[in-house]
């Protein structure tokens, strides 16, 4: 029965390309053909001070809003592509139970950036459009902006809180008709009208009946900015250490690109999803950001998904020959059964690059030079491959200091040590908790709160006590279908928190006899085991015990290696070693690791 509806899907795919699809091509505006140069993508902070851009870039988002919800391009159908209202675009019909969007998936990364490439060749075709109107003194400056207008990106691993302009409802900008306070589109968007109950069914739960996006609503449905910036900032640093530490050590782009990878992972359970996985759930905690179906529709979902692309254009950059294998998607999209493998060659529905019937695969989405955009770390012309890499990895470490904020560190543990940036020839232990667990365990999307001690907060503040160390998120997602493998019951995702950042906190470093004095194994592993709790959180507070049945597949356990900071190159990366299991860490405590598990 599979077999067959695999077969209607595919015959109805090729059929409706009989007629004329949308053609994703990118923002075409400002590119040199001839020398591959093409527009930044630039950080939302500097992009904002960018006047003509910035001026047209919300205007163009206030129109792409606007737009009647039955049009194709309405910014209701292109952010109902990733999730509800399950709906065929452009003619790709499906019929599983999900969006097309990709997760725990080989495809992840090169499915969002046909999305988000398609959401910005919107944004620019509005823009040349908003540009003409102008007055003529001012008409060819900003018809020059429009141009190379590109959407922005925000930067969460070294700015963590929501830019402040995000949560304000009015913005000053110059429009063709003066200097106006206006409508600020990076707020919400208000559904006009109300899906249907078939579109958004109440089965869903409160998301589905709000009038507008929200961010950590309250109970009343309103949005609470200033606690998702809490979460953001109680796990900015670990942010910023996993976001560096997983492109300086991760050259294997299957482990790198998604949490649903199983395979030959040797202990490292980061990947470019898993901190995606985290902004998410920090900044919607119950609102649209959290909700996968209904993500696309909070206008930073885009703002963040371009960052999460600009991370991955900087990791090809750097190992340019590893890229996507064949994987396993236990979940499945609206074209896909879950069971199904997926490769470089699989589609990735719904998006055409051309008007006729030819779908994008990961390799013709592989390069941004495709989509007519990069980004300010990753100038690829007139380079080497070779000279590109070493480039990158400058910008990489000037941005996010190797040493993190071991700078800090190595300070507070050793005053007479404290040789400038890179820290030449200094060796050091990092350590990390992993997890593992069926997404679906819960049926809800839900929190792993990572803690030093017991938490110190009453429970719904639990997300930014002073003694947390970080929240793992685990985005819920309900397999579209019946899986194609059999055997395959579960939706194993993984991800890593780092440790460092708490254990050299001011309350556990040296001259503290009650605590480590310093980072050696022997000091910090009897630390951890006496010390490391967790507490598992849904969405609305409701505390889930670790070691219910529902949780079986969960898996936590310590992991360390040996870190070695090179002889002061700037383009040279930290020498990692091999990651260690500390089975004492976790071992009999709920969720923790079992007698003869591996990692």
């Amino acid at each position: 029965m599979i077999f067959f509806d695999l077969l209607l899907v595919s015959l109805t795919v090729c059929l409706a390309q009989f007629a004329q699809s949308v053609a994703v091509k990118g923002a075409t505006g400002g590119v040199d053909t001839s020398t591959g140069q093409r527009p930044f993508r630039q950080e939302f902070s500097t992009f904002a001070t960018s006047g003509p851009a910035f001026d047209l870039y919300l205007l163009s988002l206030q129109q792409f809003q606007e737009d009647n919800q039955a049009d194709l391009l309405s910014y209701f159908q292109v952010s109902g592509i990733h999730g509800r209202p399950y709906i065929p675009w452009d003619g790709v019909q499906g019929f599983y139970q999900a969006g097309y969007c990709t997760h725990g998936s080989i495809l992840f990364p090169s499915w969002h950036r046909a999305y988000v490439a398609l959401f910005e060749q919107i944004i620019w075709s509005n823009a040349q459009q908003i540009a003409a109107t102008y007055p003529n003194m001012s008409r060819s400056q900003y018809q020059a902006a429009a141009q190379t207008l590109r959407i922005p990106y925000w930067d969460w691993a070294v700015n963590a809180t929501m830019p402040s302009l995000l949560n304000q409802p009015m913005v000053s900008i110059n429009t063709p008709s003066g200097v106006k306070d206006t409508r600020n589109p990076l707020l919400t968007y208000a559904f006009h009208p109300q899906p249907s109950t078939s579109d958004f069914p109440p089965s869903d739960g409160a998301i589905s009946k709000y009038p507008n996006t929200v961010r950590y609503p309250d109970d009343a449905g309103q949005s609470q900015p200033e606690l998702a910036n809490r979460q953001l900032q109680s796990n900015a640093q670990a942010l910023h250490d996993l976001t560096y530490q997983l492109i300086a050590d991760q050259s294997d782009y299957a482990p790198f690109s998604n949490t649903g990878y199983s395979d030959g992972r040797g202990g490292q359970y980061n990947s470019i999803e898993n901190m995606h996985n985290a902004i998410h759930s920090l900044v919607g905690n119950g609102g649209h950001m959290s909700i996968v179906p209904y993500a696309a529709f909070d206008p930073i979902f885009w703002l963040h998904h371009a960052n999460v692309d600009r991370l991955i254009a900087i990791w090809q950059a750097i190992y340019p020959e590893s890229y996507t294998t064949s994987q396993v998607n236990a979940q499945g999209t609206f074209t896909d059964a879950p069971g199904a493998a997926e490769d470089v060659n699989t589609a990735l529905t719904p998006f055409h690059s051309d008007n006729n019937s030819t779908l994008y695969t990961s390799t013709t989405a592989r390069y941004t030079r495709t989509f007519g955009y990069t980004y300010p770390e990753v100038i690829d012309w007139g380079v080497s491959p070779a000279q590109l890499s070493a480039n990158v990895r400058t910008n990489l470490n000037k941005l996010y200091n190797p040493t993190g904020s071991i700078a800090i560190k190595k300070r507070a543990m050793d005053t007479s040590r404290t040789p400038p940036y890179p820290f030449p020839n200094i060796t050091d232990y990092q350590y990390f908790v992993n997890i593992r667990v069926d997404k679906s365990a819960l049926n809800a999307s839900f929190f792993v709160h990572f803690f030093l001690g017991e938490p110190t907060t009453v429970v719904n503040e639990y997300s930014f006590a002073p003694n947390l160390i970080a929240s793992h998120s685990v985005l819920s997602i309900h397999p579209a279908g019946p899986s194609l493998d059999t055997g395959l019951t579960t939706a194993m995702t993984y991800g890593q928190i780092p440790l460092n950042h708490a254990l050299v906190s001011p309350g556990n470093i040296i001259n503290n006899s009650t605590n480590i004095t310093d980072l050696s194994p022997a000091s910090v592993i009897p630390f951890l085991t006496k010390s490391l709790t967790w507490k598992i959180q849904k969405y609305n507070d409701e505390l889930v015990p670790a070691g219910c049945a529902e949780l079986d597949t969960l898996r936590i356990f310590v992991v360390g290696r040996l870190v070695t900071y090179g002889g002061g190159a700037e383009d040279e990366f930290p020498d990692y070693g091999r990651l260690e299991m500390y089975r004492e860490v976790t071992m009999g405590k709920d969720g923790g690791i079992r007698a003869g598990d591996g990692m």
